[in-house]
């Protein structure tokens, strides 16, 4: 047995799902699993099935069905018209940049005469500031228009209107109760918005704008709209699904510099380009410069007109995200140190640990915190808030990310009283406060968390899209989940629970040792699964377990071949393991016990060092060979059996006295995970013997006796061709059953006046289970594992039952 490290969550069809998904597999051609997914994701009707696998141009909606986009495309119009300077105002990451670009991109296409402006993310802040306004209007700038910004900048705007700027809002955050009152607004989740989609990154209101002036989609811009967008986390359906699908397909083919050199700094290949290369290759390194620098040198990057430059600009976005990246290192490293110390303390005091983490660092950068919190999550799943101190003015600004069930604003709300400012949703916020409120903050945030959440919130959910087995995992399969792409928020990846398999071979891989690669097979089929950062886990599964998986079916392309490949994300196996270490060198022996119990695999949980009787027990407890771990105990199967023990792992060494005392110790041990078996098997067993074969003595015995009883065995042993302990034991039968008997030393017949039924010998009953006993004891791993789980089943009934065991 091997415990998942998430709580799954399948999710399923019911009957008329079902129906709805045979009906799509039929209709467009589509394999089982995939229209059961387009089914669970809500496409369950034809043509809207098929316009999501297949939706273009034709699915965009008007732009002028966004409230204020008639005014704000009238007033650029009119800016072009009289030669005015127009300001774009941005914002500093990744969404903000690409919208940037992308208003860029516009204003040079009308020949307005326009600059940009971005705010500094540690010395300005986030969204429009009155220096900058004057700065504007100082510079003869009379339009402002605001992209991925601005919505709830109702003083600052006021404050343009009496510098004689007229402001252009476009934006897609959550607009206030109070809206400002500028000259146009755009934005979609205005409350009497009519546009059908809500979903827009700021990058995707800009694009709406540019298609409002232009009279028709920018199809050519899609790429940086794929950036912002895939950046911001902004759902991946609807309008976005085909913006980013667009934008993938130009970014594949693209020939703009700044692009190109991005991908090559970030070793991407453009022509395979897929939305993750964008997560977690090109948007890293555009929001880097931001949190380090200026996100001017991103916009720069993104707006070049020449190769040289733009490699140039991608140099140096790659140094700041490395040095983002050694930053971030640091101060997850100092976090932990201090985390570390908080739950030392909290023991020392008898306390529970924090069940909030709230650390802070003078010093520590406010453009990363948020990173680090999600990376201290990612360890402990507890809430998180990392703040950085400035020393001067005591001031801790941070970030904060969350955990289902623990709502990150509805808790700042709370301790609103000691907070100078926050903002934020349930799953993410900032803040700033004074230095010394931190220890009533932190204290508070606990308690809540306390009040909150219950047990099973502790342990972190993962969603299960559908179950299936290994003849879903093909190649075909795969190339068809590939017409859902692409994938990211609100539109993942498949994540499939895979079962029905064994694990025929496991090793590690990588450097390290880190990674794991399995085989399984399955429906007479084998299949490849990989499970990156799990590689610890190799010590821990047995060959022949029945492994479930959770995870995404891939392709792994090698030397010109394509394969279908699963991807791990997680994974169990729900029956107790048996380690085989039978018939090994020396697998009897105390010096194999020990440096078994040392193995990486024994090292945590309750255990037992089961041996065969006192006599094992005295030798291995006087023994300098065997060094038995804290938590582990050394007992027999007299001391074991019948007992209810928390155990989770037996080692067995030594035979056992039988198969059903073996199973016996098993059912005793609550909690079993692993059963290491290491003893000796002898290599030929015997079978016990047939009837026709007694009856081949018996004759044999007519003829030849009186016999030698001295000598008896091995001569009946020669003529019968069968081993000298099985004869004794038909010897012994034959005794018991008064057949024959001894008379001057001599085996002889004795006066028989009937037949008499074998199975009346107690040493025939002995035999017969000793002889099953060791076929059991030495059938392979799956077969006794299944033998073996279904008699510790049957024995724990009894126990519940009330029957005991005899």
């Amino acid at each position: 047995m091997l415990q998942s490290k998430t709580r799954w969550n399948l999710a399923s069809l019911d009957v008329e799902g079902e129906a709805r998904a045979g009906a799509l597999a039929r209709s467009l051609s589509l394999t089982p699993l995939v229209a059961r997914l387009l089914v669970q994701r809500g496409y369950d009707r034809v043509e809207d099935a098929r316009r999501f696998l297949n939706g273009g141009l034709e699915c965009l909606h008007d732009p002028f069905l966004l409230k204020g986009m008639e005014a704000a495309a009238a007033r650029i119009a009119l800016a072009k018209e009289r030669g005015e300077r127009v300001r774009i105002y941005g914002d500093y990451d990744a969404d903000g940049v690409s919208s940037t670009t992308l208003m860029t991109y516009l204003f040079r296409r009308l020949e307005l005469n326009f600059d940009h402006y971005i705010p500094h993310r540690t010395l300005e802040g986030y969204g429009l500031n009155k220096k900058a306004l004057d700065a504007a209007a100082a510079l003869g700038v009379t339009l402002i228009v605001t992209v991925d910004t601005g919505i709830s900048a109702v003083e600052e705007i006021a404050y343009a209107s009496q510098l004689g700027l007229d402001v252009v809002v476009t934006d897609h955050h959550e607009p206030p109760q109070e809206l400002p009152a500028a000259h146009a607004i755009v934005n979609p989740k205005q409350q009497d918005c009519e546009y059908p989609f809500k979903g827009l990154a700021g990058v995707g209101v800009a694009f709406k704008l540019a298609t409002a002036l232009l009279g028709e989609p920018p199809v050519e811009w899609t790429d940086v709209v794929a950036l912002g967008t895939i950046a911001d986390l902004m759902p991946l359906t609807d309008e976005n699904r085909v913006l980013v699908r667009l934008g993938l397909e130009q970014l594949r083919q693209t020939d703009k510099p700044g692009f190109r050199a991005l991908a090559e700094v970030g070793g991407i290949e453009l022509s395979a380009l897929l939305a993750s290369h964008i997560a977690f290759g090109m948007a890293p390194r555009i929001n880097a410069a931001g949190r380090l620098e200026h996100a001017d040198a991103a916009v720069d990057l993104l707006t070049a007109s020449n190769d040289e430059a733009a490699a140039a600009g991608a140099l140096r976005l790659d140094e700041l995200n490395k040095a983002r990246q050694g930053i971030v290192e640091d101060i997850v490293r100092e976090a932990e140190t201090m985390w570390a110390e908080k739950r030392e303390a909290a023991e020392a005091a008898g306390k529970p640990h924090p069940s909030v983490i709230v650390l802070a660092g003078e010093g520590w950068n406010a453009g990363v915190v948020g990173i680090v919190a999600s990376k201290m999550i990612e360890r402990h799943y507890k809430p998180t808030i990392i703040l950085g101190i400035d020393a001067e003015t005591g001031k801790c600004k941070g970030s904060a990310r969350s955990i289902d069930g623990y709502d990150l604003h509805a808790a700042l709300t709370e301790c609103e009283e000691w907070l100078d400012h926050y903002g934020g949703h349930q799953a993410a916020a900032g803040m700033t406060l004074d230095r010394e409120k931190l220890p009533l903050f932190e204290e508070r945030l606990s308690l809540l968390a306390d009040e909150w959440l219950q047990e099973d919130d502790w342990i972190p959910k993962l969603k299960i899209d559908l179950a299936c087995k290994m003849e879903d995992a093909t190649l075909k399969v795969r190339e068809q989940l590939s017409k859902l792409e692409p994938f990211g928020a609100g539109n993942a990846a498949p994540k499939l629970l895979l079962t029905g398999i064994t694990l025929a071979e496991r090793k590690t891989m990588g450097k390290e040792k880190n990674h794991l690669k399995l085989a399984l097979a399955g429906q007479g089929k084998m299949l490849d699964a990989v499970g990156f950062g799990y590689g610890h886990l190799a010590d821990r599964l047995s060959n022949g377990a029945a492994v479930e998986l959770v995870g995404e079916l891939t392709i792994n392309e090698w030397n010109g071949q394509r394969k279908a490949q699963f991807m791990v994300s997680d994974l169990r196996v729900p029956h107790i393991q048996l380690f085989d270490g039978r018939n090994q060198p020396g697998c009897d022996s105390l010096k194999t016990a020990d440096r078994l119990l040392a193995s990486p695999g024994l090292a945590q949980g309750e255990g037992i060092l089961l041996v065969p009787n006192e006599a094992w027990a005295e030798a291995a407890g006087a023994s300098a060979q065997l060094s038995l771990p804290d938590r582990f105990r050394l007992l027999t199967y007299t001391a074991l059996i019948g007992q209810s023990v928390q155990c989770r792992h037996l080692v067995v060494l030594g035979k056992p006295p039988s198969a059903e005392k073996l199973s016996s110790a098993i059912a005793a041990c609550q909690g079993l995970e692993s059963a290491h078996l290491h003893y000796e098997i002898a290599k030929e067993q015997g079978e016990f013997p047939t009837r026709e074969q007694f009856g081949q003595l018996y004759q044999l015995l007519r003829r030849e006796c009186p016999l030698p009883e001295a000598t008896a065995k091995g001569v009946l042993a020669g003529k019968l061709s069968r081993s000298e302990d099985s004869i004794a034991l038909m010897l012994s039968v034959f005794k018991e059953l008064q057949f024959i008997e001894t008379a001057d030393d001599k085996l002889v017949l004795s006066a028989v006046t009937g037949k008499k039924e074998l199975s009346l010998s107690r040493h025939y009953r002995d035999g017969q289970r000793t002889a099953e006993s060791n076929e059991i004891l030495a059938l392979p791993v799956k077969p006794l594992t299944d033998w073996l789980t279904v008699q510790a089943s049957i024995i724990q009934n009894q126990h519940i039952e009330g029957v005991g065991i005899s």
